[in-house]
């Protein structure tokens, strides 16, 4: 197999971590060994660089980063990565003085976002302070977008809400709200530099099925109905509930249900449950609230009588797949399943409108009516308009919104300095060893085993009778130490240096989990087979070295190293060293 050059970098590219799985790049160990010392307010504004809401997505969060935890390859559950960065946000000092502050120095450029949701506020926050006077145009009464109108109380307060949209928003944003826009040629006639739209998938899917006209009184659309809830012009539902759906929105809906009168609340998706596309936390807090969720169920037609919904009638399926693994859901041909309900609320996926964008704007559509973007810049097909979040690409999650918000940024940046916006900026990148003297090292190496740790939740006898109560308490102080020292610091890499080893083999002795063979090198599919412990997940690199003395290659399985460093320890010669490899998206700002 051709060998890892260990002075080369981009090795480490390779590494598959938590590090870089956050769309946002969050420097995930570093923000953790700081909980970790009890450093909130250093954590909280590493985060803030990065993430931009802290306390939002150590709420909210999709987790992207967590499957990537290398605790979660030796337990089932890897740090708690995502309430981590709700622990920063709580426990910090006032962080105001940290921000950047306005008013700055102008650059005589003008920008307007249309929609004042994640990807947009992330815009505001990167060009800011470098000049730009920003305009943001919203419908809504205050900045959020989906955040505001469709997480519920219960799990976003609206305090930590807007206490982390007001450190953009202070910024001397120029804030338009209660503003649709109902024509972009409009918004370009004010020879803005830039628009950039972050306005969401803000429609909700419907149903159409016998039933549906006439039972439209007691059909919701899930996003419409949670928007309405959260902006209280809805306070109530019927004691018998529908959910139609299997994502968050779905889970989001039926629990919202439960606070606002629902005794019998039931989701019913035509996919089978471990297939769901909401996260198997959100599925287990409705469980836990009486949720019940019945999975392979189509549905059918919704039952009117006298002109009033009595309920709806589901085929019942089961999943087939064929040889090339795509899924078909095949009737069981049992009988209809007939369910009772006053109310349905319809959440089966979102959708992107764009009214407002003429066809004399430039922006060119593609496929399934979405805007042409390109995946790098977000620029679209007029030069002037940018996009990024759920509207440039479909919906995804906050933390997507955020990615999307830096890149367009630098972009933008870019363009208005009349640079070629492809030609971007590379992410900082460094290696430092850990090593402070004789087997001592700069970061916590001691590894055991540690389950998670489980966040407490507040009654549930409370919570059901007030949406607005917050249900996950978070982690205090002690336990959150506790959790953060769960981290297998998966930023410390082991490098080797072939010209210093003298083969005692020590190293391949001393590794807890038999990651390290000394042994004749060969093809990749051999040379996994004869591993001390078999690689068997080819997704992750192998590191080999360069031939050695006796004729011999130095092999490391990445999958099961734990970066214990003990390696580095035992080596009487130091060919191994424990270096943390830094890497920073870079920002405009």
């Amino acid at each position: 197999m051709k060998p890892t050059d260990d002075k080369n970098p981009e090795y480490f590219h390779k590494v598959v971590d938590c590090q870089y799985a956050c769309p946002a790049h969050t420097p995930v160990p570093e923000y953790i060994r700081l909980i970790a010392q009890g450093k909130y307010t250093e954590a909280y504004m590493i985060n803030w660089e990065s993430n931009v809401f802290p306390g939002i997505l150590g709420r909210t969060c999709d987790r992207p980063c967590e499957p990537a935890c290398r605790r979660g390859r030796i337990e089932e559950e890897p740090v708690a990565i995502c309430r981590l960065k709700r622990v920063a946000a709580d426990h910090k000092d006032d962080v105001r003085s940290l921000m950047p502050q306005a008013p700055f120095t102008g650059n005589g450029k003008r920008i307007a976002l249309i929609g004042g949701g994640p990807a947009s506020l992330t815009v505001a926050r990167d060009l800011a302070p470098l000049g730009y006077e920003i305009h943001l145009y919203d419908e809504q009464d205050a900045g959020g977008g989906m955040m505001r109108s469709q997480i519920p109380s219960f799990r976003l307060p609206i305090d930590v809400l807007n206490e982390e949209v007001d450190y953009i928003l202070d910024m001397g944003i120029h804030t338009q709200f209660k503003t649709y826009v109902s024509s972009l040629k409009e918004i370009l006639d004010k020879e803005y530099d830039v628009v950039f739209i972050g306005t969401g998938a803000p429609r909700g899917r419907d149903l159409i099925i016998p039933g549906r006209k006439e039972a439209a009184e007691s059909i919701h659309i899930g996003v419409d109905w949670l928007a309405s809830v959260a902006f209280e012009h809805t306070h109530k539902i019927g004691k018998k509930v529908i959910v139609l759906g299997g994502g968050n929105t779905a889970m989001d809906c039926c629990r919202t249900s439960r606070r606002l009168g629902g005794d019998e609340v039931k989701v019913v998706v035509r996919s089978p449950y471990a297939e769901m596309k909401a996260s198997p936390w959100e599925k287990e807090d409705a469980l836990h609230e009486d949720i019940q969720i019945l999975d392979n169920h189509v549905p059918k037609i919704f039952v009117v009588e006298d002109g009033k919904l009595k309920g709806m009638t589901f085929e019942k399926v089961h999943a087939v797949f064929n040889e090339n693994g795509k899924r078909s859901l095949v009737p069981t041909g049992e009988p209809e399943v007939f369910i009772e309900a006053d109310d349905v609320l319809v959440a089966i996926g979102l959708e992107n409108t764009f009214p407002w964008i003429e066809k004399e704007t430039g922006v060119e559509f593609g496929e399934w009516g979405m805007p042409i973007v390109d995946a790098i810049t977000y620029q679209s097909t007029n030069n002037k308009v940018f996009i990024g979040g759920d509207a440039a690409f479909g919906p995804k999650n906050v933390i997507t919104a955020v990615a999307h918000g830096h890149q367009a940024a630098i972009s933008i940046d870019l363009y208005c300095k009349e640079k070629d916006i492809t030609n971007r900026p590379s992410p900082f990148t460094n290696l430092v060893s850990q090593k402070m003297g004789i087997h001592e090292w700069s970061y916590d190496n001691e590894i055991e085993n540690d389950l998670r740790y489980a966040v407490p939740h507040a009654p549930k006898t409370a919570t059901l009778t007030d949406r607005k109560m917050e249900v996950e308490l978070g982690f205090d102080i002690q336990t959150a130490i506790k959790e953060a020292h769960r981290c297998l610091n998966c930023d410390v890499q082991t490098v080797f240096v072939k010209d210093r080893c003298i083969e005692c083999d020590a190293c391949m002795d001393i590794c807890p989990t038999a990651c390290i063979t000394f042994t004749t090198n060969g093809d990749e599919e051999d040379l996994r087979t004869r591993l001390k412990a078999p690689a068997f997940n080819i997704t992750q690199d192998l590191y080999v070295s360069d031939t050695l003395p006796t004729k011999r290659v130095m092999v490391k399985d990445e999958d099961v190293c734990l970066h214990c460093g003990l390696c580095a320890e035992r080596c009487p010669t130091s060919a191994w060293d424990m270096q943390q490899f830094l890497y920073k998206v870079t920002k405009a700002c």
